[in-house]
């Protein structure tokens, strides 16, 4: 079922900024009332520097008050509204308008995959976040503590950068194509937050953490598809974080 709604703006209207005509289909369902989900597209107008976040909220600030998604911090920092925009794992709050549909086109809004869906483009995260408190998410160090801070150098602290970067958007995960056939595989994110600890050189459970990246819920599972890395809107690089903790699960150390 396919529904139009008529056009309104999704920003304040400024007379320098040339407006776009756009048609959004967002992939509903609502569990009450169907059995599948179905298209629905509304017609906005909206000025190219807008957020498709800034779209989905007039949408259902003015045109579908029933329409049901999660936003919280609207800057990239919270990672609640990961969607699939135009095909693709994104954040909302991340991704332009005008990056994702010229004047007249049309932007495609549907709920992020292998996730049970809960309604409209609100997913279960449980199963995500199983995974993320399986791999110990938390510094762990039982030696007394020292006298001021745990000192680490540059160099050790580099080692971690990039997987201290994720946010738990999820986007990693579900455009997997591993987690969406064997939801029992930790996925990208879960092997990432690993990472972080696993090469933390004040961490004292590393030899845990590779026990269980070596399970057969663990990091094997990863096929090198690259979708995480292409996914991440941190810019993490995922499929290398992941082939580290391979390394280090082969030769038993960080």
């Amino acid at each position: 079922m396919t529904q139009t709604h008529a056009p309104t703006s999704a920003a304040p209207v400024s007379a320098s900024v040339p407006m776009m005509q756009l048609k959004v289909k967002v992939l509903r369902f609502d569990p009450e009332k169907d059995k599948k989900a179905h298209w629905t597209t509304y017609d906005v107008e909206a000025q190219p520097g807008d957020r498709v976040l800034d779209v989905i909220n007039h949408i259902k600030w003015y045109l579908e008050p029933s329409l049901t998604f999660r936003r919280s911090c609207m800057h990239g920092i919270c990672g609640s509204d990961a969607m699939l925009i135009n095909g693709r794992n994104r954040l909302a709050c991340k991704t332009l308008v005008r990056d994702v549909a010229k004047n007249g086109g049309t932007i495609t809004v549907e709920p992020i995959r292998g996730l049970k869906v809960e309604k409209d483009l609100l997913v279960d995260m449980e199963p995500f976040f199983d995974s993320y408190k399986a791999i110990m998410p938390y510094f762990i160090n039982e030696s007394p503590a020292p006298a001021a801070e745990r000192i680490q150098s540059e160099e050790e602290a580099e080692r971690m950068a990039h997987s201290s970067n994720c946010i738990l958007c999820a986007c990693c995960t579900t455009s997997c194509p591993i987690f969406w056939v064997n939801g029992s595989y930790l996925g990208p994110a879960a092997i990432v937050q690993a990472h972080r600890f696993i090469f933390d050189t004040r961490d004292e459970a590393t030899q845990q953490r590779l026990g269980i990246m070596n399970q057969n819920t663990g990091v094997w599972r990863c096929r090198t598809a690259y979708n995480c890395t292409e996914a991440c809107p941190r810019d993490i690089p995922i499929t290398q974080l992941i082939e580290e903790v391979k390394r280090a699960v082969m030769y038993g150390q960080a």
